[in-house]
Formats: C-alpha cells, structure tokens, sequence
C-alpha cells in the first residue's frame, strides 16, 4: 500500500499527511452540468439505465478526469440503487427525481429482499468499479460510495426526496420496531455493499448522510453517528487499508468528534460550517473535506476565487481534501469548476 500511495495525494491527505496543495475532487463531478454527460445520458436513455450500464457509466465516471484531472474519480451510481437491490420499486421522474415504493410498516418491510440477494442486482455497479479500477491514470484515487442509513431509510419511507424527512421521522416515532429493523437491513446492505466495492478495485469509499441535519440530539447518534461506526468497523474488519470519508451533512456541532466516535478516516463538511470553524473544532481529529458552497461554480468570478483561497488558507495547518460543500448543481458552468481547480493549485 506505501507506495501505491506515494503518487495518489487524496489517499496521502485521508492517512493524515498535510499536503502543501490539497488535493481536489467534487461531488457529482460526473453529471448534468457537463454537455459530454448529457450526450452519454442521452444514449443510455435515462438515468438509471446509466448506472446499471458498465461501459457508459465508465464513461461518465472518467469524463471530469479527462476534462478537469481531478485527484479522485468518484463511481458514477445512485444511493437509492441499494433500495432497488433491497427490493424496493424504483423509477425516476424527468426534472422532478427518484421515487420509491414506500415502506409504511411491517407488511411493507417483510416484502424486502434480504442483504444476500443484493448482489445480482448491483453487480454492474462492480463491474463499473472494476472497469474503472483499470482504466483510470495511475495518479487518480477511485472512490466508491454509498448512502448512510438514515438517509437511505428516508427515501424508502417517503417514497421520495422531502424538505424535512417528515415521514420517516413520524415512521420513527409510530412503529419504532419496523424503523429500527430498517435501520439494521440497510446498514448491513451497505457493508455488503461497500465491500464488494473495494473488492472490485474501490481505494476509498464514503458514505453519504445528506439528510443527517435533521436528526437530533439521541436520534443524531443513534442513528447517524452510530450506522456509521458499524459500518466502518465491519469494513476496516475485512479490508483494514481502505480508508473511509464520512459526510453526516448539516451536523453543525456535532461534526465535533464524529471521526474518533465512528472512526472514519475523514470528515466530510458541508459550507453551513466556516473552514475556520472546521479548522479548529474537527481538524484535530484527522482529514477533512470540504467545503466550497456550489453555488460559486454557477456564479464565479472574484468572489469564487476569494472564497477558495480562504477555505485552503484556513485547513492548509492539517490534512485537506479540497471538495464543494455539497454535490455541483446542473446550472454550474465548467469554467467555473476550472478556475476553482486553478485557485486550489496555485494558492
């Protein structure tokens, strides 16, 4: 592993090392504000025939890489592609996003498929990584990926995306038993689900809680922070090298000393939080990642530039991953995305 990391400076970054330019990824780099992703989108027919097609799923994966040369290449996939593997009925609305059968209580739940079927559905994904794994430039990091269980579980109760993950909260309190054993089934779909991922040739996987913000206090821990922690023990268990990220989004206070209490490699943070903030309060503890707020890929300019620049200044004194805040909107203009990896590389 030493010297496979010598020349990848995301997985130098995620073993703690403080790098003088930090390495630079984005999330959803492969996707709709690029026209070669909309021609390759275009010939899959829709979104999910796109995840589930090896080759042109490939394609996007390396389109960013060619375009930009970030550090990491992230495997273009969905997380509601483990909900679908678990049984659940999943098609996508044009301009209005995923649906899902929904799963209202315990006769709901008993239709899903146990973790041990998972993997004929997902095994394009793999396939996916594997071709990736082979044909990504030997200085660029691949990074596999999954949704965290809330977040998961949110979509799964509601059916769809929800400003305040109403439903799931209410499915929390109503039935707690079918709640929580949701809960378990997706957290061991997702270490299956991962594993097979670093098997295939993933170097790192994160997991993704966009929806963790709206837990609290008890509910926070137990059912973000503490999916997080089995899942990464159960994986560094099998594959103890492979460095995991973590992004609990919009937990505010309680980023605070969710990498030794998870024990993830990294922490990832949204821009609700300052990098000075980051700096002081979970730098500390290891890498972080983060935190440009996507709107500047859409609007650039001066501000763009500043704004970098201060977020690299501030986490330079620790191990960095310069990444956005959240995933890059549709609207965003690739100049823009090109003067943010210029900014980063030359500060």
């Amino acid at each position: 592993m030493a010297n496979q990391t010598s020349d990848k400076t995301i997985l130098r970054a995620l073993a703690g090392e403080t790098q003088h330019t930090p390495p630079i990824w984005m999330m959803r780099q492969a996707g709709r504000y690029l026209p070669e992703y909309k021609a390759t989108r275009a010939e899959a027919g829709d979104f999910l025939s796109l995840c589930y097609n090896p080759d042109l799923a490939t394609e996007v994966t390396l389109q960013p890489i060619r375009r930009f040369g970030f550090d990491a290449a992230i495997l273009f996939a969905d997380i509601l592609l483990v909900p679908q593997a678990l049984g659940a009925d999943l098609w996508f609305v044009t301009g209005e996003g995923p649906r899902l059968s929904t799963i209202t209580g315990e006769a709901d739940f008993a239709q899903l498929r146990g973790v041990d079927d998972i993997h004929e559905t997902l095994s394009p994904i793999y396939q996916t990584v594997r071709n990736l794994a082979s044909a990504l430039p030997k200085e660029t990091t691949l990074i596999g990926f999954a949704g965290a269980p809330w977040t998961v579980a949110t979509y799964m109760i509601a059916g769809q995306g929800t400003p305040d993950q109403g439903p799931a909260h209410a499915l929390k309190g109503t039935h707690p038993a079918v709640f929580d054993a949701l809960i378990e089934l997706i957290t061991a779909a997702t270490i299956e689900y991962l594993s097979a991922q670093i098997d295939a040739g993933a170097e790192v996987v994160k997991l993704f809680d966009s929806w963790a913000g709206s837990l609290r206090g008890d509910d926070f821990q137990r059912y973000a922070l503490e999916p997080t922690r089995q899942i990464i023990a159960a994986l560094k268990a099998r594959h103890p090298d492979t460095p995991i990220i973590a992004f609990p989004r919009q937990a505010g206070d309680a980023y605070i000393g969710f990498a030794k209490a998870t024990g993830a490699d990294c922490v990832a943070v949204d821009n609700f939080v300052t990098a000075e903030w980051v700096a002081e309060h979970v730098q500390p503890d290891g890498c972080v990642q983060g935190n440009l707020k996507s709107t500047h890929m859409v609007t650039g300019g001066a501000e763009l530039v500043s704004e970098t620049q201060r977020i690299v200044r501030a986490l330079r004194g620790g191990p960095h991953i310069f990444n956005l805040g959240h995933g890059i909107t549709p609207d965003a203009d690739p100049d823009n995305v090109q003067l943010m990896i210029d900014t980063v590389r030359s500060a």
